[in-house]
């Protein structure tokens, strides 16, 4: 006796529409994009042809497109449909209600942090019913949960061997809950709150203030700083550019939580002492999808990781697949080794995006954000050499 189903609601067919032909003027921008700047993955000639059962622009001409083995083999136009199909529902006009989040959580209720699933089920959030709904919510939510899902109590993440943790990932993790769960401490802590720097910082700073009181939610005897850091983490919506601030901007969500803007690179900031000092009780670092090992990013790092490493703190790092995340962790350990220890093993993120993203200059790379992690901390004991 359910409902007819309404023709808003979002289907694979309804919402199929080759970029090139979009209604949507933004997607047919990326599709000449994509036109312009990428490159045939069997010719090495511009894009002209439109996979037809993506509806991406994918290879120079048909005969290419049959020819690409490869491409036919692992249905790789699957997952190119669920990235025009996810972004033609963002751009509907439908309504969401699954953006209708819930607020304080009963203490009663115990949260379920096992997967998507099962904390949405158990946050009340609005019933996913639809791939569509989950990956539009995803998308957001992945970055707090990411957070919260590592340092929660009742994170999904245990110690070796169950787990990805190690001795050294328990104790700075122990560190962080003594401070998240002042009802079992058993002394005082200095109060001030726990900061969370988020380096890099782009989409992530962008949230709405909503989406991470979602983290707030987890943790309701916590406050919390965030400080978003980099050239791009402030973004004037009017003027539609990235901003410059000599001083951090501040901006207020609520009495447990701040936002705090740097647009300064981090290790200017550490080298003026900023931050300083750092307590690995009270500070968390988080490095959402950063390229460590890309040539652009690379001198910029190599100038910020030492300082990261001297703050003794926890610091996570999230890949956008399973090649980024190698890149990087390789890239750490060949340079490093000897100053760091690994707090958390190489796993997928439970918690990141369901959505499907599309590199436009290369439409055969696809990848949803935060799907792989791992943590690392500067060294607290070196060994010494007592020969």
């Amino acid at each position: 006796m359910d409902p007819p189903a309404s023709p808003d609601d979002p289907t694979p067919e309804n919402r199929f529409h080759p970029w090139d032909s979009s209604p949507s003027a933004d997607l047919r921008t990326r599709a000449a994009t994509i036109r312009a700047k990428a490159k045939c993955p069997v010719s090495s000639k511009d894009i002209e042809y439109t996979c037809p059962i993506s509806g991406i622009p994918t290879h120079h001409s048909r005969e290419d497109w049959e020819k690409d083995t490869g491409y036919h083999q692992t249905k790789k136009y699957e997952v190119l449909k669920k990235v025009n199909i996810y972004e033609h529902d963002l751009r509907s006009g439908r309504p969401f209600p699954e953006f209708d989040f819930p607020t304080v959580q009963h203490p009663d209720n115990l949260v379920n942090m096992t997967n998507w699933d099962t904390f949405l089920y158990t946050r009340n959030f609005y019933s996913m019913d639809t791939e569509f709904q989950l990956a539009a919510v995803t998308k957001m939510l992945s970055y707090p949960m990411t957070i919260a899902s590592i340092l929660h109590q009742f994170s999904p993440y245990f110690m070796k061997p169950k787990g990805p943790i190690t001795l050294e990932g328990l104790k700075s993790l122990a560190a962080l809950r003594y401070t998240l769960y002042p009802e079992y401490r058993t002394s005082t802590l200095k109060d001030r709150p726990m900061r969370i720097f988020i380096l890099g910082a782009r989409a992530e700073s962008q949230l709405p203030g909503h989406i991470w009181k979602q983290l707030g939610y987890l943790f309701p005897h916590s406050e919390f700083e965030l400080h978003f850091i980099g050239p791009e983490c402030l973004y004037d919506r009017e003027k539609r550019q990235y901003s410059y601030n000599a001083r951090p901007v501040v901006q207020r969500i609520d009495e447990k939580l701040a936002f705090v803007y740097h647009t300064e690179y981090f290790h200017t900031l550490h080298e003026a002492q900023d931050f300083f000092p750092y307590d690995p009780y009270l500070d968390v670092f988080f490095l959402f999808h950063p390229g460590l090992s890309s040539q652009e990013a690379m001198p910029l790092w190599h100038k910020s990781i030492p300082g990261l490493l001297d703050s003794k703190c926890a610091l996570f790092i999230t890949g956008y697949h399973q090649e980024d995340i190698d890149r990087d962790y390789n890239w750490l350990m060949e340079n490093y080794i000897e100053d760091l220890d690994v707090l958390c093993e190489r796993i997928p993120n439970l918690f990141g995006s369901t959505k499907w993203e599309l590199n436009d200059l290369n439409p055969h790379e696809v990848f949803q954000f935060n799907q792989q992690l791992f943590g690392v901390r500067g060294k607290r004991y070196h060994a010494i050499n007592q020969g």
